[in-house]
């Protein structure tokens, strides 16, 4: 089996033969990076993950090994193509012709803009941003690899799901009639707790336990109710909200593992219409959780997520169809792309859905109404720029008293100028 090389892609970046092995580097080495490079595995029988980034040495080694348990002989990262650090994503990006991208949410879309320009396909995972500023690198790569004629395949895996494929299919020919409410809803504990480990610099501790810092992650609205949040786009027919406002905070979770994030939030999304997105996250255990999305019409109601339909229409989709593995079926469309020299581009609802995030997490952070004009036209970020980041850098949060950090903002009293 012949090796697809950088000339090879860069020559024609949407073709390779059947025969041909693609090689793939991992940026980002925990829980879902791991499943992505499995999962592009499982997609084609020509992938080699070939190289790995990530902060910590010991989770690329442990990630390396779940790889190698699932497909032994697709896995070929040697010991010199593991990278750590805040730069590591480059030498990642120059020994791949495929990138996934699944580190802290505040780089990619750096990481995203610099393997394009490298001339190389991409994987990125959801959030694909965290502030305004961001989705606007990110709406740019995307542009760009359009006229480079290289796929983007968003992580953003509901849209690759054959059972939603076809309940909002239903949906769309009318079965509910006029959509006039949804609800979404992601109630859970917390996850992806890290605690501090000796010898750790403050910088590093934050890296590895990114989830649980708004620099890094941007919170739960972009972490997490993005995916019920770009359903209710998909089922508004990729429709943006005219504006939004929101409340949150954190109530419960006060130990140093939590970091600076809020524990809940909720939001109201307005549209054209009159059509109002109703939205709800909390990450505190010991309580009622629930993700769902509902969508309520003139003639009846939607449970996308249980792929039914009840009112004037009662339908159901059939069960082995819910069974089907979108996060498979995300990467089959992309290696699929490359080999038929017929790019995949996710861009535009990838970087709507993010924006609808960010302009939520924003609302519940100030306490004010954030229109979708004032949040697209936005350069505001979360300060330090990503291509600023070090590890000899100061972080922009430090614990208190206790080791406690200080919640990211106050709403009503923190300014977010937009």
């Amino acid at each position: 089996m012949s090796a697809v090389g950088l000339g090879l892609l860069s020559r024609t970046p949407g073709y390779a033969a059947a025969s041909d092995t693609i090689r793939v580097g991992v940026v980002g080495c925990g829980g879902r990076g791991t499943a992505a490079a499995i999962n592009a595995m499982n997609a084609d029988a020509g992938v080699r993950i070939v190289a790995m980034a990530d902060m910590l040495r010991d989770r690329m080694e442990e990630s390396r090994a779940k790889m190698k348990v699932k497909h032994p002989d697709k896995v070929a990262v040697k010991d010199d193509h593991m990278f750590t650090g805040f730069d590591a994503y480059k030498h990642v990006i120059e020994l791949a012709d495929v990138v996934i991208i699944a580190n802290a949410a505040k780089f990619h879309p750096l990481h995203l803009m610099a393997a394009v320009e490298a001339g190389k396909h991409v994987f990125v995972e959801k959030p694909h941003a965290i502030d305004p500023a961001g989705v606007k690198r990110v709406r740019a790569a995307c542009d760009l690899a359009r006229k480079k004629g290289l796929s983007v395949v968003s992580g953003l895996q509901s849209r690759y799901h054959t059972g939603y494929q076809e309940t909002l299919a239903k949906v769309h020919e009318g079965a509910i009639g006029e959509i006039v409410t949804i609800q979404e809803t992601w109630l859970r504990p917390p996850y992806v707790l890290r605690k501090r480990r000796p010898g750790m610099s403050e910088v590093e501790h934050q890296a590895a336990n990114q989830y649980h810092f708004h620099w890094l992650s941007g919170d739960d609205v972009p972490q997490t109710l993005i995916h019920n949040l770009d359903r209710s786009r998909w089922a508004l027919r990729e429709a943006t909200p005219v504006k939004a406002w929101g409340m949150g905070g954190r109530s419960t979770l006060h130990g140093e593992i939590y970091g600076d994030v809020f524990d809940h939030h909720a939001v109201v999304y307005e549209f054209a219409g009159g059509v109002r997105v109703y939205a709800y996250c909390r990450t505190i255990d010991n309580c009622y959780n629930e993700n769902s999305s509902l969508i309520f019409g003139t003639k009846g109601r939607c449970d996308l997520r249980r792929l039914r339909i009840t009112g004037e229409t009662n339908w159901e989709s059939p069960q082995e169809k819910s069974k089907r593995n979108a996060y498979d079926l995300e990467h089959v469309a992309l290696f699929q792309g490359i080999r038929a020299g017929k790019p995949v581009n996710n861009g535009d609802y990838m970087a709507d859905s993010t924006l609808m995030a960010v302009m939520g997490q924003l609302a519940c952070y100030s306490g004010k109404e954030i229109t979708w004009e004032q949040a697209a036209g936005s350069d505001f970020y979360y300060p330090p720029r990503p291509e600023e980041c070090s590890l000899e850098m100061e972080p922009p949060v430090k614990p208190g008293p206790g080791g406690i950090y200080p919640v990211a903002f106050t709403p009503g009293v923190s300014k977010i100028e937009l």
